[in-house]
């Protein structure tokens, strides 16, 4: 007897025989349980569908009798459409930044999509990462990381939907949501000048890191329009042990003498902070300020509450996936850039008007 098709199917009320028989119920048997059609089955289980609370019901009560369970990869033959959507991320972003994966699975899955995770120890490896995507016939990427451009040309022959987060591109028009990096570093530069430091030094992020740059030249460019030139500037990677070094390295340079030390992020300014009350026994604020960049949950604790700007990471994440799913709806639709602003949190680690 083939498993496809019992002949007393509509006899067997518990859904534990067919299982032990090994048959596979499909929504043709519980569309013929519940006495609608095939189409108002499927419906019941796509997220958004138009479906009336009687005929749920009605179905959902087949479906428990019945032990039936959708497929989603027959779903996606059908579909064409894996319901798949690659999120490529760095290391940071995933480990230090919880809240950027939470939000986007969130946002995806309210879409009746599932997202597959691919992360970077360097922006610099996504070569590799790419090829992996592919292989998945994902709907989609969402990708934090800086591409080449025959990178993403690989993306455009495929015709997939690539939407960068928190990444802009140079001479490439590209979809694209992100924070205004360089007008964050602003807010923090004319906040400590207006409270009177006059001397700073800034820890910046990894070379490959398009982000960092912005952050770092923002922070630069405005101090230099301050009539504040030759800052120093030392390379961080943007984890905790190059925030120490830098506070080490930035102390011995200024033999006391330094106002405040600007962070390309809250974690390199958490090091910072640790090093210089711990090595050093200065106190934060009174003898020096620190800021950082990012906004993550440590940066409030008690212990360090860090002037930071906090970047909008539940609107750029909706903002991508309505990007991503608007383009696998409309391959057509042309390349679209949503910036956000960052909001200024006051801690008390920077003395600020």
């Amino acid at each position: 007897m083939s498993q496809s098709r019992m002949p007393s199917l509509e006899l067997v009320q518990d859904s534990k025989v067919l299982l032990q028989k090994g048959y596979r119920v499909t929504s043709y048997d519980v569309a013929k349980r519940a006495g609608v059609s095939q189409s108002a089955v499927s419906r019941c289980f796509k997220p958004g569908a138009s479906v009336s609370k009687k005929m749920r019901d009605r179905v959902m009560k087949a479906v428990a009798e019945m032990g039936y369970q959708p497929n989603a990869i027959a779903r996606s033959l059908i579909t064409r459409r894996s319901n798949l959507v690659g999120v490529i991320l760095s290391d940071f972003t995933s480990l230090h930044y919880p809240e950027v994966l939470f939000e986007l699975n969130h946002g995806f899955s309210n879409r009746g999509v599932h997202i597959l995770l691919f992360t970077l120890h360097r922006e610099r490896d996504v070569d590799e990462i790419i090829e992996q995507v592919f292989q998945y016939q994902v709907d989609g990427v969402v990708v934090a990381a800086t591409l080449l451009p025959e990178q993403i040309d690989r993306f455009e022959e495929r015709n997939l939907p690539l939407v960068f987060f928190n990444r802009t591109i140079q001479d490439r028009s590209v979809s694209a949501v992100c924070c205004d990096q360089a007008a964050g570093e602003r807010l923090l530069v004319n906040a400590l000048v207006n409270a009177g430091h006059k001397t700073f030094g800034v820890i910046s992020g990894p070379e490959d890191s398009l982000v960092s740059v912005q952050r770092t030249a923002g922070a630069r460019d405005r101090l230099s329009e301050l009539g504040f030139d030759n800052v120093p500037i030392l390379q961080g990677d943007y984890s905790y042990d190059s925030g120490q070094q830098g506070a080490r390295e930035l102390v011995d340079r200024f033999k006391g003498q330094l106002d405040a030390i600007i962070c390309a992020n809250d974690v390199m300014a958490i090091g910072c902070m640790d090093t210089l009350r711990k090595e050093f026994s200065l106190e934060i604020p009174d003898d020096i300020s620190v800021v950082g960049f990012d906004g993550i949950t440590p940066a409030i604790w008690s212990g360090y509450d860090l002037t930071t700007i906090r970047q909008p990471v539940k609107q750029m994440s909706e903002a991508a996936v309505d990007m991503v799913m608007d383009r696998v709806d409309n391959p057509d639709k042309v390349p679209e850039m949503r910036v956000f602003s960052g909001n200024m949190q006051n801690g008390s680690s920077a003395r600020i008007l």
